[in-house]
């Protein structure tokens, strides 16, 4: 019975997709990356005699048509999408037309750019008695955001935000941080192709210089954009460590000492 699989192939480093998503890459019939942010890398896995396809040109109706052609003459199916297919990935609106077609679908997930971001940057997005929070958000451009989902709004929680397609909307975050009383020396840690071999760039900067320095380093596209009152936390002199690794904590496999 043919299977669409949606599998995330993680922030860029083809070594960072998940063993389950190699393995069905291995014996996919058909494979559907995007080609504008997976690296064709990826496909050194696939087999001889495999249909491979780069969507980089395709609308969504094209992409949608491609998978059900494809799942109408083979066994495994495979969309290879950046990242994590649930995050951005406009998942929905291409497996409704699967299950339309009465087509099965299942779904790998990947390793985000938020995580290989803070990985690229050995930052932690939480820290205890500094930030428990994590926001995944975007800064609204052409999309829409929500009722209650601005990013003045979210700001306000002083939490770790992890903004997603917005650098080229850097102005705009400054102001909304700005707004949300977030101060201008707020440290923002920005990555450019985090875990890209040979092309990833690591900015850090305030939210009054962050936008110049993105400028000066021509980061216009695949930049993650944190802001986080964790961010430099390695450098700090003292910080509140965690109750799980205390000696006086105890846990159903630890009892505690003292």
């Amino acid at each position: 019975m043919a299977k669409v699989w949606f599998v995330g192939a993680g922030p860029g480093d083809p070594d960072l997709i998940t063993v389950k998503g190699r393995n069905l890459i291995e014996k996919a019939d058909a494979i559907l990356f995007a080609g504008s942010l997976v690296s064709e890398t990826a496909m050194r896995w696939a087999r001889p005699g495999c249909e491979v396809m780069d969507s980089k040109g395709m609308d969504l109706e094209a992409i949608v048509a491609w998978l059900i052609e494809q799942a109408q003459e083979d066994s495994t199916v495979i969309r290879l999408q950046t990242g994590d297919p649930g995050l951005y990935g406009a998942l929905i609106e291409m497996v409704q037309p699967l299950d339309e077609q009465g087509i099965d679908v299942g779904v790998v997930p990947g390793v985000s750019s938020a995580m290989a971001s803070a990985a690229a940057g050995v930052e932690s997005l939480t820290l205890p008695e500094v930030t428990q929070t994590v926001i995944l958000t975007r800064v609204e451009g052409r999309t829409p955001m929500p009722e209650g989902e601005s990013l003045p709004e979210l700001a306000q929680h002083h939490c770790t935000l992890c903004l997603f397609l917005s650098i080229t909307l850097l102005k705009k975050v400054q102001a909304d941080l700005l707004a949300a009383g977030w101060s201008e020396d707020a440290p923002i840690l920005v990555v450019h192709k985090a875990s890209w071999p040979g092309e990833e760039k690591i900015i850090r900067g305030t939210l009054a210089d962050i936008r110049e320095k993105c400028r000066t380093e021509k980061i216009n596209s695949q930049a993650m954009i944190i802001v986080s009152p964790t961010i430099g936390s390695r450098h700090w002199s003292e910080i509140k460590k965690s109750k799980l690794y205390d000696k006086s904590f105890s846990h159903r496999f630890r009892k505690a000492e003292g």
